[in-house]
This record gives structure tokens, C-alpha cells and sequence, in this order.
């Protein structure tokens, strides 16, 4: 009862709430023997077993639980719940018997209790999936204490530590989890006794220290004795820095039916039937490394039927010919090869009944090696073609499909009407290319399926068809760089879901479109190189809540600067420079028994600091606005310092007027400020050199007259920041402000001298600024190679700049 049943508490689409059937006692049904999830001694009668995994289970739990009161309990599974951050209770130190817990997935936070190792009879512990610290009790005192277990996992917790040489103790290991734990350092060889071992995973770790590149001493290679443990069926080594070659001791692993090297530094070259001859295959990953494979040719030999396998990276130039017999493929990766030519006319039936994803992107393909024909796939759900070099017309996937990729390209031609059958298609990418002619009407019917719609760099002309009917589920829009004409259709009010549109560069003419504002989710707004006009108008009651990032320039906008909208962009006024986000659209799917989830980032052009800057991913906080090259007059209000998370300003080449305000500088996180060319005129106000953050700055071709303002960051300005204003004097400037032998006047006492505390918010700002430089990212899949857990697996990996294509699959 202190439980609530929430269907998002539970990922598994075979989830449904147990406890719904339990009754009081009394009623029919009330025997807790009976219940669902409830596990009785025939003898005793005592509850010795509860199994509540996928239930529904919402709320917070604690030492005061009666579930700790089941003394006798020797099974307990809480898996895939959630319980909303809650730590281990550590009355769980109450249920000695167990020999059993899994209590994965489900939300606990925290360090694991210390009453943990109380549970000596413990024969399967899982606590994987959860953002647990494991601490005190550290890794070397559980495996000291838990002598009896057999199945250990504790994927993703943080147990930041060596492997200890007690790890070995455990000598009834079957199955050895510790993927993404913070390891470190290099392994005990006394891990060579745990001769019991089936399933070993040490994969997201970082097995050797950051100087790896430099191949010295301390960089760890994988150890050769890992070939003793001739019992393994599952070997997951991937997204650690080992390097050096593969030791060949791993090919007498001749029981594996998984092998996982994908993200290291392995070198060397290898014939690719080293690993066909390991017979009962299912999974292999031998993607991201520095290896060349020989792709020989095999005649008569016996390989084995893959579920599984990603080569990508592995220096192939040519489709390995053993793949034309694979019937079983589910996922095959051979991106980021040098596989020239067309693609093989095999291809089109590889696996006809089960694959589900292809990628042959980053290549040399020219094209195909019969007729553009509807594969025979019937299961597909990601095909991804891009970056080769593929001439003639645009394939057209089958029905099943997702996911299509077939972006930086050299097709050409108009696209068919017949890819509106695409019913189920979620993700349409094909930018970079050479198409042309109208867009087929009918793809705005598509927008209940369709997340993300990538069309630009092409030449489509003509209207943009409807965007959207009434239940989209459009969440980016990217037509750029087209030659699309007319307006912007108004249906696109109807993408309620759109936190993403560019249209820019094309030749739409049009009002500025301000019902766009009821867009609630609208993050992003880029309309710039178009022939939008007029004046921007007043405001409605309340538009664009969500809106960050807005650019209207080369367009022939009039009037004022739209000051009533600087009062209403509310994400606009709001610093949030937390945990590091990007801008992304979740495009997960599920085919079978797989769960696929993956992410789609946001990208986009846009002027910075003077230059056209590509953002392949873009931050969550990122705030900029772009109003530059249109035709606004009259003054800069004083609105515009309402916006406080601004980042970057582009008013350039516009001809307003009247002097630069002061209050600018209350825009503490602005980065970029131009302003030049334009009618403004009166000084510099002094007060913008509190903008510490500020590293551009260009007010040049204005009628600004009086001194620079100096220091901090007004220092490292050039000449080119201020030429073109007769009556600006000071440095950078050579014009001297006064003459020969005299100083200027002292500085206002009413100005808030440069203390002690402006440097210390310098040096927080600064240590903000730089958190925003890193690429994460993951892929959470579907496992089903352990025997031992049929349950979604979770790890994260890095992903390569163009961000939509991941390189492994767990």
C-alpha cells in the first residue's frame, strides 16, 4: 500500500502490476500463497520467495518496509521498478536467507549498505542499472565476505577502484558483470582461477591510464591468460583504451557465442576467418579499433550464423562474401570501411526474414548492382546508406522501415510519392544530396510517424507541403538550403510536439510568422537568408515559452526591434548552465524482443563571433538571437537586458540608431555582441566592460565618437572591432583620446569599482563556461546472450561526430 502503480515505472512491454490481484485476507483470493509473484514453503507455509520485477512499483521504500520482516525469504526480485531514488534500506542486512536479490533497474540511488555483506548465503547478486556507489562495503570486502556467488553483476555502479586480487576468492563465478563501474588499473592474473566462468563483461572501464597513446610501461594490453577460461560463452571487453594486438590465446575460446572488442585501441592485422573458426559465434564486435581484418575469400567452410555483427571501422574493402549465406541477422554494421563500388545484388535478400539493422554508411558506394528494387526485408527498422557516394534515384526502403538514412550523397531526381507508403517511418534523412523538383504533397501525412524530417542541402523547389495534421509527433523540421518558395503553411501549428525548424536559406516570402509562438515545445527558430517582411508587430499574450535560440537574418524585416517580444521569450531570461544536455530527439524503437533507443541530435548553422560556425550537437543553454542584414531602425531598447541567459547578439547591418545602452551590460553571459554597421551613435558605454565572458565585440561603420572603454576583455579587442568611427579615439585605436603628456579625468565614484568579488564570479563563470565542452552520449539495447537475464541492458558508448549512427549494439 505505500506503493502507487505507475505504467512509467516499468520499461518492460511485457510489464503488468502483480500486487493488482492480491487480496485482504478473508476474501476470495486472500491465501498470500495464491498471489501473483508469491513464492510459498509447502511445509512451513512461510513466504520464502516474491518476485514483484515489471510491476508497476512508484514510490519511495525504506527500513520500515514490512518486506523486511519476511525473515525466511530466500528469492527476492524488485527488478525494472522504480523507486524514485530511494537507497538500499539497510534493513535489507534482515533477510539473511537469501540466496537470491535482484534489485536492478529500479531507481535506488546511494551507497549500497553496508549490511549487504550480512548476506552471506547470497548466490545471485544484481544491482546493476542503478546510479549506486560501492564504496564501504568496497568491491574487495564483498568479494571477501559473499564467497558463495555465482552470478555477480553490478553494470553501472560506481565502484571506482582496482580489481581487487579477492575477486578471485569467488571461485563459484558462472557470471562476471562490471561494465561501466569507473575501473581502473590493470588485472590481478589470479583471475585466471575463476576457471568457472561463462559470461565475463568488463566493458565501459578504462583499464589503462590516460598516457595509453604513448605506449608506454603503464598501458594495459588484454592479458593472454584471459584464454584459459576455456568455459566462456560471452566476453565483453568493449569501450576501454586496451591496445596493442589480440592475444591469440582468445581463439581456443572455442565455447563463445559472444565476443565484444568494439571501442579500444587494438592493432594489427588479422584474417577474418581467425574468428569465423570460433564455431558458436552468435555476436561478434569488432568495431572501432585500429585493426585491419582480411576479408578472404571462404569456399566450404563452415561459419557460424551470427545474430550480431558490427565491423565497422576495420579497414574492409570489400562485403565479406561468407555474409551471403547468413540467414539469421539481426544487426549488421559495416560503416566507416573502404568498401568501394557497387553495393552487391545479394544484399537486397541478406536475411530477408530477421535483420532489423543495416548500415553500410561511410564508404565508397556508387550504387547498386541491379535495379533499384524494394529490399525483401520484412522486418527492417534502420537502413543507413549515407556519406558514400551513391548516384541515380532514391531508393525506396521497405514498408517496415523506421529509420532512413541516406544523407551525403549524389542522388538526384524527384522523390517518389511512394514514400509516403512509409507508414511507420520516424526518421527521413535525405540531406546533402542532389534532389529536386516539388516535395510530394502527400508527406505531411507522415507526420504522425515522422519525429525527425531532414531535407536539406538539396534543390527542392516549389511550396512547402501542409507539415503537419492534428496528433504529429514532429519534433525537427530541417528544409534549409533548398529553393522553396511561397509561405510557411500554417498547418505547422498543428506540430504541437516541434522543438525544431529551420528553414533558412530558401526563397520564402512572408510576414514574420508570430503564430508560430503557440508552438510550446519550439526551441529552436531558424528563418534567415528568405524574404520574410514588414514589421514584427506586438506580441500575442504569450508566444515561444520554450524558444532559445531565434535567427531572422538576411531577410527584409522593418521597424523597431520587437521589444513587447523580448518581454515574453521566458527561456530567454533564464541562466541554466547545469548538468551538460544537448538538444535531442528521443527516436527508440522496439522490434521483437530488442529495445532500441537511441537519439537524434539537433544541428545547425549559425554566425558566431563573425564567422559561420556548424554546431554538430548543440547544448541545452545555448542562447543566442541573430537579427542581423534586415532593415529594423530606431533605437536598441532596453528590453533586450530582460534577456539575461543570452549568449550570443547579432544586430549588424541593420540602420538603427540613437546610443549603445549600458544596460547591455547586465547581460552577464553574453559571448558575442555585434553591432557594427549600423546609425548608432554617443560612446561606448564604460559599463560593458563588465562583461567578462565577452570575447566578441564589433561595433565598426557606426557614428560612435569619445574614448574605448579599457581593460579585461576590451584589451584583447583589434582595430577591426571599431574602424569606420571618425570620432572613437584610444586603444586599440591609434588616435589618441588626449593630448600629449595629459591623463584623462578620473572615473565616475558612482560606477562599482573592480573588487575582489568580480573576480571571483570571473572564475566561477569561466569554470561554467568550460563544463560545456564535452560529447556524451549512449545506446541502451536490447541483451539476450546472457542466459541468466532475459531484461533490457543499459550501457553507454561513445558515438562518432555525426551523431546519429552508433558503432555497437548490446
Amino acid at each position: 500500500d505505500s506503493f502507487i502503480l505507475n505504467h512509467s515505472a516499468s520499461g518492460d512491454t511485457l510489464a503488468y502490476p502483480k500486487v493488482s490481484s492480491w487480496k485482504l485476507e478473508g476474501q476470495v483470493g486472500g491465501d498470500c500463497c495464491s498471489w501473483d509473484g508469491i513464492e510459498c514453503d509447502d511445509n512451513t507455509g512461510h513466504v520464502i520467495g516474491l518476485d514483484l520485477s515489471s510491476s508497476f512499483l512508484y514510490g519511495s521504500i525504506n527500513s520500515h518496509n514490512s518486506l523486511f520482516q519476511l525473515h525466511h525469504l530466500k528469492r527476492l526480485s524488485l527488478y525494472d521498478n522504480d523507486f524514485n531514488g530511494s537507497e538500499i534500506p539497510s534493513a535489507i542486512g534482515n533477510l539473511t536467507r537469501l540466496s537470491r536479490l535482484d534489485l536492478s533497474w529500479s531507481g535506488f540511488t546511494g551507497q549500497i549498505p553496508y549490511e549487504v555483506l550480512q548476506l552471506s548465503n547470497l548466490v545471485i547478486l544484481d544491482l546493476s542499472g542503478n546510479p549506486l556507489e560501492l564504496r564501504n562495503p568496497s568491491l574487495k570486502s564483498l568479494s571477501e565476505r559473499l564467497l558463495n556467488l555465482k552470478n555477480l553483476d553490478l553494470d553501472m555502479v560506481n565502484v571506482s577502484s582496482t580489481i581487487p586480487q579477492s575477486l578471485a576468492n569467488l571461485s563459484a563465478l558462472t557470471s562476471l558483470s562490471l561494465a561501466v563501474c569507473e575501473l581502473h588499473g590493470t588485472f590481478p592474473s589470479s583471475l585466471a582461477n575463476l576457471t568457472r566462468l561463462t559470461y565475463l563483461s568488463l566493458a565501459g572501464n578504462e583499464f589503462s591510464p590516460a598516457t595509453l597513446l604513448q605506449k608506454n610501461q603503464f598501458s594495459e594490453r588484454i592479458p593472454s591468460w584471459f584464454g584459459n577460461l576455456t568455459g566462456l560463452t560471452s566476453l565483453d571487453l568493449g569501450s576501454n583504451e586496451f591496445w596493442g594486438s589480440i592475444p591469440k590465446s582468445i581463439f581456443n575460446l572455442k565455447n563463445l557465442k559472444f565476443l565484444d572488442l568494439y571501442g579500444n585501441y587494438l592493432s594489427g592485422t588479422y584474417k577474418l576467418e581467425s574468428f569465423l573458426n570460433l564455431k558458436k559465434l552468435k555476436a561478434l564486435q569488432l568495431s572501432s579499433n585500429h585493426f585491419s581484418l582480411l576479408s578472404t575469400t571462404v569456399i566450404n567452410v563452415t561459419v557460424p550464423k551470427f545474430t550480431l555483427l558490427t565491423l565497422r571501422s576495420c579497414n574492409l574493402s570489400k562485403f565479406p562474401n561468407f555474409l551471403s549465406s547468413q540467414d539469421k541477422l539481426e544487426y549488421l554494421d559495416l560503416g566507416r570501411n573502404k568498401i568501394h563500388g557497387f553495393i552487391p545484388k545479394w544484399i537486397w535478400g541478406l536475411s530477408a526474414q530477421t535483420l532489423q539493422v543495416l548500415d553500410l554508411s561511410e564508404n565508397f558506394l556508387t550504387g547498386f548492382d541491379q535495379p533499384t528494387v524494394v529490399p525483401q526485408w520484412i522486418n527492417l527498422r534502420e537502413l543507413n546508406l549515407g556519406s558514400n557516394k551513391l548516384q541515380g534515384s532514391l531508393p525506396i526502403p521497405p514498408a517496415s522501415i523506421y529509420h532512413y538514412f541516406i544523407s551525403n550523397n549524389l542522388l538526384k531526381g524527384e522523390i517518389s510519392s511512394i514514400i509516403c507508403n512509409l507508414t511507420s517511418i520516424a526518421v527521413l534523412d535525405l540531406s546533402n544530396n542532389r534532389f529536386s523538383g516539388m516535395l510530394p504533397p502527400c508527406l505531411g501525412n507522415l507526420s504522425k510517424s515522422l519525429s525527425v524530417l531532414e531535407l536539406q542541402k538539396n534543390n527542392f523547389s516549389g511550396p512547402i507541403p501542409r507539415g503537419c495534421e492534428k496528433g504529429s509527433a514532429l519534433r525537427m523540421i530541417d528544409l534549409s538550403q533548398n529553393q522553396l518558395n511561397g509561405r510557411i503553411p500554417r498547418s505547422l501549428v498543428n506540430c504541437n510536439m516541434l522543438g525544431f525548424l529551420n528553414l533558412g536559406n530558401n526563397q520564402i516570402e512572408d510576414t514574420y510568422p508570430s503564430w508560430l509562438g503557440r508552438l510550446q515545445e519550439l526551441r529552436i527558430l531558424i528563418l534567415r537568408h528568405n524574404g520574410f517582411h514588414g514589421a514584427i508587430g506586438e506580441p500575442k499574450s504569450s508566444e515561444f515559452p520554450k524558444l532559445r535560440i531565434l535567427d531572422l537574418s538576411f531577410n527584409k524585416l522593418t521597424g523597431c526591434l520587437p521589444s513587447r517580444h523580448f518581454q515574453r521569450w521566458k527561456a530567454m531570461k533564464v541562466v541554466d548552465i547545469g548538468k551538460l544536455r544537448y538538444l535531442e530527439v528521443d527516436i527508440s524503437f522496439e522490434a521483437g524482443k530488442r529495445s532500441w533507443v537511441l537519439d537524434f541530435s539537433y544541428s545547425m548553422t549559425m554566425i558566431k563571433a563573425g564567422v559561420e560556425t556548424k554546431y554538430e550537437r548543440i547544448q541545452d543553454f545555448l542562447v543566442a538571437i541573430d537579427l542581423s542584414s534586415n532593415k529594423f531602425d530606431g533605437c536598441i531598447p532596453e528590453d533586450i537586458q530582460m534577456l539575461k541567459a543570452l549568449q550570443f547578439l547579432n544586430l549588424s547591418n541593420n540602420f538603427l540608431s540613437g546610443p549603445i545602452p549600458s544596460s547591455l551590460a547586465n547581460l552577464s553571459n553574453l559571448q558575442a555582441l555585434d553591432l557594427s554597421r549600423n546609425k548608432l551613435s554617443g560612446e561606448i558605454p564604460q559599463e560593458l566592460v563588465q562583461l567578462t565572458f565577452l570575447g566578441f565585440f564589433n561595433v565598426s561603420h557606426n557614428q560612435l565618437t569619445g574614448p574605448i572603454p579599457q581593460g579585461k576583455q576590451f584589451g584583447t579587442f583589434e582595430n577591426n572591432s571599431f574602424e569606420g568611427n571618425l570620432g572613437l579615439c584610444g586603444n586599440p585605436l591609434s588616435k589618441k583620446c588626449y593630448p600629449e603628456g595629459l591623463s584623462p579625468p578620473p572615473r565616475s565614484l558612482s560606477k562599482k569599482d573592480d573588487g575582489e568579488d568580480s573576480w571571483l564570479q570571473f572564475g566561477w563563470k569561466a569554470i561554467m563556461l568550460g563544463y560545456g565542452s564535452g560529447v556524451v552520449n549512449g545506446l541502451v539495447l536490447g541483451y539476450l546472450f546472457n542466459p541468466m537475464k532475459h531484461k533490457l541492458f543499459v550501457k553507454y558508448f561513445g558515438r562518432k561526430k555525426q551523431n546519429r549512427r552508433r558503432g555497437r549494439m548490446n
